[in-house]
């Protein structure tokens, strides 16, 4: 990421009164959108950052006049309470399993935004007068817009349906996942993965082995290195695709594999695919013969990758810097879950 924040925002966080909309609605139901937020609505969403609100105000009133005026689609995992907007801000953190650092605030009230900007420093606080502004600044510009970024709104409300579907679902974990047709592929990075490779790089945190970012020259390097393989992953199932959620990148040099980077985006925490495309890294690193060491840099947030390695059978035995070494077992390599239809491209 650029030292300038670029792309840093995954989701704008709204007030209502005065900042979407002219007027309190409370006041006056026949309220309108502000000049330039409709434009700037459409223009963040289609670079794939996340829309949300956080408004003191009826949820039915509000959602009824967001919906009449045709923006309520855009707006996701609302939290139109009468409680602190530093709250509500959290909760959409939470429910979009985003970090509360990767948000902004817009509000046109002074004392929201630094109620918020006390509870949650991290977050981007902005005022409703700089609303049509938002998509020049560099915070709310990615280096790249890629086909999943354009869909990720959609992709999230198939998870809003996916959750539905999983609370009133009465059975074990993997009933329900055998119920929703997992196909999850694994093939090289292409050219036309990069710019969607550099993108996860830099949004993964909490499923990262490394914290480590790449730029697209440096993955088109690699993914063009022959001591190098670079893997993507994608996952799609009844509900829709999730687009490409994952990345493993190998230094194949050598009778000792090193798997430099594991990641995959958040939105598939629960579905257990982090584990399969780390098993597929070992059954190739066997297959050639080759012993598979992996480096994990413990952050703040990544815990989970390390626990998906010593689930995997990984042993610490070294250090690298700030890495740890991990190694990986001599033991035969799981199979895919059952519930899985696992697909592996050239």
């Amino acid at each position: 990421m650029t030292g300038d924040g670029r792309g840093r925002v995954k989701c704008l966080v709204w007030d209502l009164d005065h900042t979407v909309w002219d007027g309190v609605l409370l006041e006056d139901g026949d309220v309108h959108l502000r000049p330039g937020v409709l434009e700037t609505l459409r223009a963040l969403d289609e670079r794939g950052i996340l829309l949300s609100v956080a408004s003191r105000n009826d949820h039915e009133v509000a959602m009824r006049r967001l919906t009449e005026l045709g923006v309520a689609d855009y707006f996701l995992a609302p939290q139109i309470t009468w409680g602190p907007k530093s709250v509500s801000v959290e909760a959409v953190a939470k429910s979009l399993n985003i970090g509360i650092d990767a948000l902004a605030f817009i509000d046109d009230q002074p004392f929201e935004l630094e109620e918020v900007a006390f509870a949650h420093p991290q977050v981007l606080c902005v005022h409703a007068d700089t609303a049509a502004e938002l998509p020049d600044r560099p915070e709310f510009t990615p280096r790249f817009r890629t086909e999943d970024a354009s869909r990720r709104r959609e992709m999230y409300r198939s998870s809003e349906a996916r959750v539905r579907a999983e609370e009133s679902f009465e059975g074990a974990g993997e009933e329900f996942l055998a119920t929703l047709g997992m196909v999850f592929t694994i093939d090289r990075a292409q050219v036309s993965d990069l710019q969607r490779a550099e993108e996860l790089t830099v949004r993964t945190n909490q499923l990262n082995s490394t914290g480590a970012t790449y730029s697209y020259e440096e993955l088109e390097a690699l993914s063009a290195s022959e001591d190098h393989l670079l893997l993507m992953a994608g996952l799609e199932d009844r509900f829709g695709s999730y687009g490409r959620i994952g990345l493993a990148l190998v230094e194949t040099a050598g009778p000792e594999w090193r798997l430099k980077l594991l990641l995959m985006s958040c939105r598939v925490m629960n579905r257990g695919v982090g584990t399969v495309l780390l098993h597929h890294v070992m059954r190739l690193a066997r297959e050639n013969g080759a012993r598979l060491t992996a480096a994990f840099v413990p952050t703040d947030r990544n815990r989970v990758m390390y626990v998906t390695y010593r689930f995997a059978g990984f042993e610490e035995t070294g250090r690298a810097g700030d890495a740890l070494v991990l190694t990986a077992p001599d033991a035969e390599v799981p199979q895919p879950p059952p519930y899985l239809d696992l697909r592996i491209g050239g």
